[in-house]
């Protein structure tokens, strides 16, 4: 008999049980902090590490991080719920549906162009903000498509969230980690544009192309071209044209206006209201879809919490700093070009620990900027290092509380996703680790 692979649960406590085993065996450490008053953060002071005492983490304290977890991730969780709702709202008044069906009627013949153009839009919005949290409202839908064009449930995951991770990763414009670590390592803002540029199309090229040849499913059934609807009416347009408003009120407020969270929450609130009553369901109708919304992504809601919970143990016990200065202490003694790669490594292993794009480029940045300086390496390429090693290590470790939410709310194992995507994440690496070495030389 096949043994089944974990649930998601079980594996978000898996992992909250291994941190707590790690506070017993890794020493307890930490580096200074201070406020740097130009990105309103704690950052670490380079070379201020010292050993402390050992604070392991107890049953007790272990059990209370998973509420503390939830509670502590809340904006993230309501947001989840709140998007979750607005985009039941929006599939129950049948707008989705009419849009789907002449989308698919306008590419019948060449729905690999569709899927290009929906992984160019997640990677465009990633590039811009960092979409991820955010796509988990949006599977239910995806899925739909992916199989109305003949795709697995994979290969819509993979052209999502995949294309939303490359372009946060390669991208150059991220507020939540590139410019954050160009601020902190007093890089110019969005200096070395071009350069990303380049090699974030190389390797979205090669992600898109790979889902189309590798996702398809050619054990679902197409509808014929004259099952589907080629007019869309004019309360339905109204509902798809606020749905892509407010994305792009969302995509202004994160990049322009300082937006978190809660200001994105209220937003897709407003909408979901708003589109209920267009569409016909009425105030009651409106209420009962957004309920039912909720608890549809209640569970995707608690994963997020709880990978939160999983830093909060290993915060706790004190080894985070531990963690970090024994992964980037020996680069000093390696060639220059051995050094950057070392540094991409020692960002994707540290990115399991730490979830936290803009946390781990506060966390490094400090101590890598005056170690470039010192080895002669370029505080760019020490940025590029982070974005690389921790912006595509979102798409593989299980303490990233969107990719495992995604992957439950999608239907979709842990183990299925790494078997489908090992190969190709394996070249994205190696495009990373051209780009890298290209900049030891390149970049100044």
């Amino acid at each position: 008999m096949k043994r089944a692979f974990p649930h998601p649960l079980v594996i978000m406590l898996a992992f909250v049980i291994l941190a707590t085993i790690l506070t017993y065996l890794i020493p307890a450490g930490a580096y200074q902090r201070n406020l740097d008053e130009a990105t309103g953060r704690e950052v670490v002071v380079a070379g201020s590490y010292e050993v402390k005492e050992r604070q392991p983490v107890g049953l007790g304290k272990m059990l209370l991080s998973i509420p503390e977890g939830i509670i502590d991730g809340a904006e993230v969780v309501v947001l989840i719920l709140i998007i979750g709702g607005a985009f039941y709202v929006v599939d129950k008044t049948g707008a989705f549906q009419a849009g789907l069906e002449v989308l698919i009627g306008q590419f019948k013949n060449t729905k690999g162009y569709l899927l290009a153009i929906i992984g160019v839009l997640f990677a465009t919005a990633g590039a811009l903000n960092g979409l991820q949290e955010e796509i988990v409202a949006m599977i239910p839908m995806l899925m739909v498509l992916s199989q109305r064009i003949g795709y697995t449930k994979l290969a819509g995951v993979s052209i999502s969230l995949g294309c939303a991770v490359l372009g946060g990763a390669f991208g150059p414009t991220n507020p939540f980690s590139v410019i954050i670590a160009q601020k902190i390592a007093e890089v110019p803002v969005f200096s070395g544009g071009s350069f990303r540029l380049i090699f974030l199309c190389i390797a979205l090229a090669f992600w898109i192309l790979y889902v189309i040849k590798n996702g398809k499913d050619s054990t679902v059934p197409q509808p014929e071209t004259s099952e589907l609807k080629g007019k869309i009416s004019l309360a339905h347009r109204i509902c798809l044209l606020l749905v892509g408003l407010t994305f792009a009120v969302m995509i202004y407020g994160l990049t322009y206006r300082g937006w978190d969270y809660n200001e994105m929450s209220a937003i897709f609130f407003a909408m979901g209201i708003t589109i209920g009553i267009i569409g016909g369901l009425g105030i009651n109708g409106t209420a009962k879809a957004y309920s039912e919304g909720f608890s549809e992504l209640i569970f995707a809601g608690i994963i997020v919490g709880l990978a939160r919970s999983i830093y909060l143990v290993l915060e706790d016990g004190s080894i985070i700093d531990t963690i970090i200065y024994a992964l980037f202490q020996p680069l000093d003694k390696l060639p220059l070009a051995l050094s950057a790669l070392g540094t991409m490594v020692s960002q994707a292993l540290l990115h399991i620990p730490v979830p936290s794009t803009s946390g781990q480029a506060v966390l490094t940045m400090p101590l890598l900027s005056p170690l470039a300086d010192l080895i002669g390496l370029s505080r760019q390429v020490v940025v590029l290092a982070y974005q690389y090693g921790a912006g595509l290590m979102d798409l593989i470790t299980p303490s990233n509380g969107a990719l495992m939410a995604i992957l439950a709310t999608a239907g979709i194992s842990y183990k299925d996703w790494i078997k489908f995507i090992w190969k190709p994440i394996l070249v994205v690496f190696l495009i990373a680790a051209v780009s890298v070495i290209s900049g030891v030389i390149f970049l100044k």
